[in-house]
């Protein structure tokens, strides 16, 4: 099978997965959140993730960052602290694969850390008084996102292609997700942050699985 037919596939699992988030069904959530993950796997292993060091570190981000879905789906703190951890894990694979794949620095390099980086300051501050015991891991993991944002655009600066101009995509597109992730959880629990923050999301993860 293809790498689209599972995009397409992880497409349909995330529209199950909003219909279970509308109707806060955990049971479907159970389902179909798993079933999108996977597929964002299997879309990173068809397009060939397991044959490359660069390749098989996305996939170990794919993996982690699925294991952090699963995390996320009960309410308990404990779990999300611990999909914190496993997103964290897998932007850290990224970094690697970037890594791997060369990294160079340019202007727009800077221009996309400190851009990446106001983004996670401002996210940190707007929330700080709703974070309570979370302040510390909240600004670890706004710190290890934004370095893998800047190290998508130091991998497309070392070597400009299709491909890592798609992952620096995937990397924006996931820090941006985590907004949505930040504000349902700490701010306003709110159907409308997970229908575009899930889509947003997923989009990305195939991305990341579509380029290796």
């Amino acid at each position: 099978m293809t790498p689209h037919f599972f995009v397409a596939l992880c497409g349909a699992f995330t529209l199950g997965l909003l219909y279970a988030e509308h109707k806060e069904s955990a049971a479907l959530k159970q389902v179909f959140k798993p079933a999108a993950s996977l597929a964002f796997i299997l879309a990173g292993i068809a397009a060939g993730g397991l044959e490359t060091p660069f390749g098989r570190l996305i996939l170990t981000g794919l993996v982690l960052c699925a294991l952090g879905d699963v995390l996320l789906i009960p309410r308990a703190p404990r779990f999300f602290l611990a999909g914190m951890g496993a997103f964290a894990a897998g932007h850290g694979a990224y970094i690697a694969a970037f890594a791997v794949g060369g990294v160079a620095m340019s202007p727009a390099v800077l221009l996309a850390t400190a851009a990446a980086g106001v983004f996670s300051a401002g996210l940190v501050i707007w929330l700080w008084r709703d974070l309570g015991r979370f302040q510390a891991p909240v600004i670890a993991y706004a710190a290890v996102i934004s370095a893998m944002v800047a190290s998508a655009a130091a991998h497309f600066a070392a070597a400009p292609s299709r491909e890592a101009a798609q992952l620096f995509l995937a990397a924006a597109g996931f820090a941006v997700s985590d907004f949505s992730v930040a504000r349902d959880q700490f701010r306003k629990r709110s159907f409308f942050n997970r229908l575009w923050g899930l889509p947003l999301y997923y989009a990305a993860q195939c991305l990341f699985g579509l380029s290796v």
